[in-house]
């Protein structure tokens, strides 16, 4: 007799698909009419497998995604955990803008972890800190301590939600990993000095139990790529903006040269970082360009 149930894809590794089915874990094949239809399954899926009379399971159906972000590719993210470090890379601004903006843009919900920040001295964690108190202020929950992470995290998660990891290559991620889960061993590696990036240490997409659904380590997000977002859609990415803008003049304000416009009106007043608006038009130039900067590559 066939039996046919439904799962989530957690892992896939040389060709085979781990499918997680209530409390166990089932290893599967993909029938050939995805390759068929051009479709492939990837970790993160919501899917259907069933069990044929030899004990053999195969992976028959993807149901649908609610998003697809990241290469190599993770489906049905809920949140990411953004993991930026103080050092070891630099603490960088303009590379925060850019995850925030990239998951506005995927709209998925983000919460900020600042890593590294026992090797930042007094004063450069002081000016981080201040940094960072703006996107507080404007509604990104920041941690700073792993500890706190691992207290509040598993409450977070509500049934088969899953929360990403992301950041920077080098950033901590699987060391943070590790803390959040002390029987997973995640490789990590030292930082490049002469490039103040870091190697990656993980190279597959695996989810991982945390609360009531998963935890992923996976290697992607680390480089951002704008050119996608049509380019008077940009400034709804950024929150504090698209907040600001219904008291613009002009509704479809591009924030750059119209009179009236509230958005430049709160960068002079300070209510708006400078800097965020200058990496707002970073970002415009860039998709104009059409590519994104050598540089961050």
């Amino acid at each position: 007799m066939i039996k046919q149930t439904d799962g989530i894809v957690v892992g896939l590794i040389s060709g085979f698909y781990d499918v997680q089915t209530g409390n166990q874990i089932v290893r599967t094949r993909a029938r050939g009419l995805f390759r068929k239809n051009k479709e492939k399954p990837t970790v993160g899926d919501h899917v259907k497998i069933q069990v044929d009379e030899q004990g053999t399971s195969y992976l028959t159906e993807i149901l649908p995604r609610v998003n697809l972000i990241g290469r190599p590719a993770l489906a049905n993210v809920n949140h990411v955990l953004l993991v930026i470090s103080a050092v070891e890379p630099d603490f960088s601004l303009q590379l925060l803008d850019r995850y925030l903006t990239f998951f506005s843009w995927q709209k998925v919900a983000v919460s900020i972890y600042l890593s590294k920040s026992d090797l930042a001295d007094e004063a450069k964690l002081a000016e981080i800190k201040a940094n960072l108190s703006y996107y507080a202020k404007i509604g990104y929950p920041i941690f700073y301590q792993w500890e706190e992470l691992a207290e509040k995290l598993p409450s977070a998660i509500e049934f088969q939600q899953i929360w990403t990891l992301a950041g920077q290559s080098g950033a901590g991620k699987s060391t943070l990993i590790n803390h959040l889960k002390q029987d997973i061993e995640q490789e990590t590696a030292a930082i490049s000095t002469s490039l103040n990036r870091g190697k990656h240490t993980t190279r597959t997409v695996q989810l991982f139990p945390l609360g009531e659904g998963f935890l992923a380590d996976t290697p992607g997000f680390s480089a951002i790529d704008f050119t996608p977002i049509k380019i008077n859609d940009l400034c709804n990415y950024f929150v504090e903006f698209k907040r600001a803008s219904v008291k613009c003049k002009f509704r479809g304000c591009q924030h750059i040269k119209e009179p009236k416009c509230e958005v430049k009106n709160l960068v002079e007043k300070q209510g708006i970082t400078q800097s965020r608006y200058e990496n707002y038009l970073q970002m415009r130039s860039e998709i104009e360009n059409g590519r994104m900067p050598e540089y961050l590559k």
